[in-house]
Parts: C-alpha cells; structure tokens; sequence
C-alpha cells in the first residue's frame, strides 16, 4: 500500500484557513459555517449582507476551480437517503455542539480557545469510531 498525497483536501483546507484569516482580518467575524447558515435563515438584518456574499463565495468557487480539476465527489442513487440522514446528524450536532468543524476547528483552535479544542476532539473522536464501524460492517 502506497501513500499519496490527497492535494485537493489539502488545497481546500488551506483555502478554508485563507477564507477564515480574511473574514476575521476585514470584518473581525468568524467563519463558522452553521453560524452563517443560522444567521441567513433567521435573516439577521445587520449582519446579512456578508453572510450571503460568504455562501455565495463558496459555492461560486466550485465552479471557479472546476476547470483547475477540483471535482465534487459524486452521490448515487441508492446513498442518497445516508447522506440525508448524516446531513440532519450533522445539523444536530452542530446545534448540540454550538459551533461546527470550521468554527471550533479551524477559527477556535487558532485562537487557542479551550472549548473549541474539546469540541474538535469530540468531533474526530466521533469520525474515527465512524470510520471504525463502518470498516467493520461493511458498505452499506
């Protein structure tokens, strides 16, 4: 078994870092994915302007570096209902956990904050017994 280096995860997440310095840099707020999801849908008037150009900005930049190779994983019929049922499982979590991945584990933890830290930990903590049990059982 060989290793390879997977460049598009390590692009996006460098571009997920970069997204973050400059939204804190220029308007001093945090990238915390499900807080700007919140914010839109509660339609946070003093806040709304930059939460929407931020959504849009991220799913513009799929069609922006498509022609560079990135591609979105695709989803076949029959996982449609498991990506649904994590999709609500991540959504509960992140209200349970106050914050999603980007907020705690990229925003939080560089500003070195105790809670952020548990909460990422929890959160790999979770995907590595996932993968585990999901090895163990199989595909779906």
């Amino acid at each position: 078994m060989t290793f390879q280096i997977p460049w598009q995860s390590f692009l996006g997440g460098m571009l997920l870092g970069l997204s973050a310095v400059i939204l804190m840099l220029f308007i001093g707020k945090t990238a915390g994915i499900s807080g700007i999801i919140n914010g839109v849908i509660k339609r946070e008037k003093q806040e709304l302007g930059w939460k929407i150009a931020f959504l849009v900005g991220m799913v513009l930049s799929v069609f922006i570096l498509s022609p560079l190779g990135v591609m979105l994983p695709t989803i076949s019929e029959p996982n449609i209902g498991i990506v649904l049922i994590a999709g609500l499982l991540v959504g509960f979590g992140t209200r349970l956990g106050n914050g999603c991945t980007s907020g705690h584990g990229i925003v939080g933890m560089g500003r070195f904050s105790k809670r952020s830290i548990y909460a990422t930990c929890v959160f790999m903590m979770s995907a590595i017994i996932v993968v585990f049990i999901r090895r163990l059982l199989g595909d779906l």
